[in-house]
């Protein structure tokens, strides 16, 4: 439990530094901008590449994937349903509602709770490497497309991905996993300290947002934001644990780890992209503060039924 409280007060920490710069005047409202791009094109490409090498991608072919697979199918396309139907969202903004329902914060949260909750941190590798391999690339393809104003081809969905920084920096990172090559430190070095500053800045960009940005909720339905809020803490872990238990029949520590990591709040980097791509970064904002509220108690009663 002591990882639970440990990578949610670190998150919190940040965010209220970046809010407190915010207020005090030290940075304006572009700063925000201009920390996302810098953690969208050159620190996150450079943390992924790291975090991926060092994974065991043979945790992939587990049991576990399908039931985290499944658990992140079934939100976010009620999550594209509902808001064509209600809202008549577009499609770049239909992008960022269904991550925002459904894509979780694997790394600089779920790595700590899978090492200090569950015991080990390569039980968070089935869903990081499907968000990272899969999910991201083919979530940025379809905005690039959309941004650009047509629709995304089968031929842009394959090949746009591997112009995009985040999915070459993982692309490296899994071939030298796969291969077992090692990166000498003079290069390895420079990109860990680069790495190094992904997370805290996203996390003071989206600190220094909550503070100089729209109000809560912003121009964003209450019933929107109460969707997607739903959908990643209810309907997510829900789906997985059915999956995983009822029909793979996963008990114990395989359970937990299925079930913890969907309930674990939306990811941050959600509203660099939402901010990238100008695509409804005040909903990825609101989701990221609500669900990353209610994953603390939500992950502890998780742990209390199934641990």
């Amino acid at each position: 439990m002591e990882g639970v409280v440990l990578g949610f007060a670190t998150i919190v920490a940040v965010i209220g530094v970046g809010a407190l710069i915010a207020h005090l005047g030290v940075v304006d409202l572009s700063a925000h901008q201009v920390l996302s791009h810098l953690a969208f094109f050159v620190a996150s490409p450079a943390l992924l590449l790291t975090t991926v090498a060092a994974a065991d991608t043979h945790e992939v072919l587990s049991r576990s994937l399908v039931a985290t697979v499944v658990g992140v199918a079934v939100p976010a396309a009620i999550y594209v349903v509902v808001a064509w139907w209600q809202w008549r969202r577009s499609v770049g903004e239909r992008v960022i509602g269904a991550l925002a329902s459904s894509y979780v914060n694997a790394g600089n949260l779920g790595l700590p709770v899978a090492a200090y909750v569950l015991g080990d941190a390569a039980l968070v590798a089935p869903t990081l490497l499907l968000q990272l391999l899969v999910l991201q690339p083919i979530a940025l393809a379809v905005l690039d497309a959309d941004v650009r104003g047509h629709r995304p081809t089968l031929r842009h969905i394959m090949v746009r991905p591997f112009t995009n920084p985040l999915t070459i920096g993982t692309l490296i990172g899994l071939l030298l996993s796969v291969t077992g090559w090692q990166l000498p430190p003079v290069v390895l070095d420079p990109v860990e300290l680069i790495g190094a500053m992904a997370v805290p800045g996203m996390l003071l960009a989206y600190g220094i947002a909550l503070r100089l940005g729209p109000g809560f909720g912003g121009d964003v339905p209450r019933a929107e934001l109460a969707l997607t809020s739903a959908l990643k803490l209810a309907v997510q872990p829900l789906v997985a644990y059915a999956v995983a238990h009822l029909a793979l029949g996963l008990t114990g520590p395989a359970l937990l780890a299925v079930v913890v990591c969907s309930s674990l709040p939306t990811a941050q980097n959600i509203f660099v992209h939402a901010t990238r791509y100008d695509r409804s970064p005040t909903l990825a904002r609101d989701t990221i503060l609500v669900t990353t509220v209610g994953a603390v108690p939500l992950i502890t009663l998780v742990v209390w039924l199934l641990g």
